[in-house]
């Protein structure tokens, strides 16, 4: 009974180990539609759910954040708004026009394990199994620059 024991806990370790590299997994585009500027500190980008009264477009933003299990709540959507921040900050941008989050199951990990007993009399089989999705959320933006 030790031997199923021990294979239980290593494939649950293996899926815990999947899913927390899976979980760091992020992707991001930025593609240049204006004037890129000096860096700046992510914490001095602003995000405005509608276009301030004057800006200059400096690029278009995405940013993807993969978590295992769910789609991710509050906690995902924070991380992809500072993921575009990072990025608007990159380009001197301070500002970034919100238009919106997008999700996908980008893919799945699944294993098993089994063992069988048999004796004279009877026979045991057990097996184990377990799957997880792995879901991405991206943010879409616009990096702005807002005159003082």
């Amino acid at each position: 009974m030790g031997t199923k024991k021990s294979a239980v806990n290593c494939f649950l370790a293996l899926c815990g180990m999947a899913a927390l590299g899976l979980a760091a997994c992020a992707s991001d585009s930025i593609v240049v539609t204006g004037t890129a500027r000096p860096p700046i500190p992510p914490s001095e980008v602003r995000i405005y759910s509608r276009p301030p009264a004057a800006f200059e477009e400096v690029a278009i933003l995405n940013t993807s954040k993969s978590s295992a299990f769910t789609t991710g709540g509050q906690k995902t959507v924070d991380k992809v708004i500072a993921g575009l921040k990072e990025q608007a900050a990159k380009l001197g941008a301070n500002g970034v026009i919100l238009e919106g989050f997008s999700d996908s199951q980008t893919g799945s990990v699944g294993s098993g394990v089994g063992s069988d007993s048999y004796s004279r009399n009877s026979a045991v089989g057990v097996g184990v199994g377990g799957s997880l999705g792995i879901y991405k959320k991206t943010g879409h933006g616009v990096a702005i620059f807002v005159p003082p």
